[in-house]
């Protein structure tokens, strides 16, 4: 094992690889996978919510997720019927723990929600879930799921 080679990896801002599942209203672009800098326990990316954007009810397994909230206002649901609402702003944090349905939701109307997200592992599991949810998906675009199914 060499230190420069296995060491350190920089990913530039301008390097991110939007090579990675797309949803209408936002944008996702990697910056740490195993193919890109060796990663083997955690994912780490960017993602932009449009204004007006929301997700359907979702989880995503045994993974744990953290959010990091850049620019705009994140509007978070949870709980077996997403009866738990919080929103977080720029500088905060947002910790989603493994098989907790969720739903996330820019909650400005004219400005994008930015946020660098973490993952606990490589595999972009995302259960979506049939759940009433006061927050209806995004509008815009009823039949397409926030996040795909593979």
């Amino acid at each position: 094992m060499s230190c420069k080679d296995d060491g350190v990896k920089i990913v530039r801002a301008g390097e991110l690889d939007p090579n990675t599942p797309q949803t209408p209203g936002m944008s996702r672009a990697a910056a740490i996978t195993h193919a890109r800098t060796g990663a083997s326990k955690l994912w780490a990316g960017t993602v932009v919510v449009e204004p007006q954007a929301k997700t359907g009810p979702h989880h995503h397994g045994e993974l744990e997720t953290v959010l990091y909230v850049i620019k705009g206002r994140a509007r978070m649901r949870w709980g077996d019927q997403l009866e738990f609402s919080e929103e977080a702003g720029q500088g905060d944090f947002i910790y989603v723990p493994p098989f907790v349905p969720h739903q996330e939701i820019n909650a400005l109307a004219n400005e994008a929600c930015e946020c660098v997200v973490v993952r606990s592992g490589q595999e972009p599991i995302v259960v979506n879930l049939d759940l009433d949810t006061p927050e209806p998906a995004s509008a815009a675009q009823p039949d397409v799921p926030f996040h795909p199914r593979r």
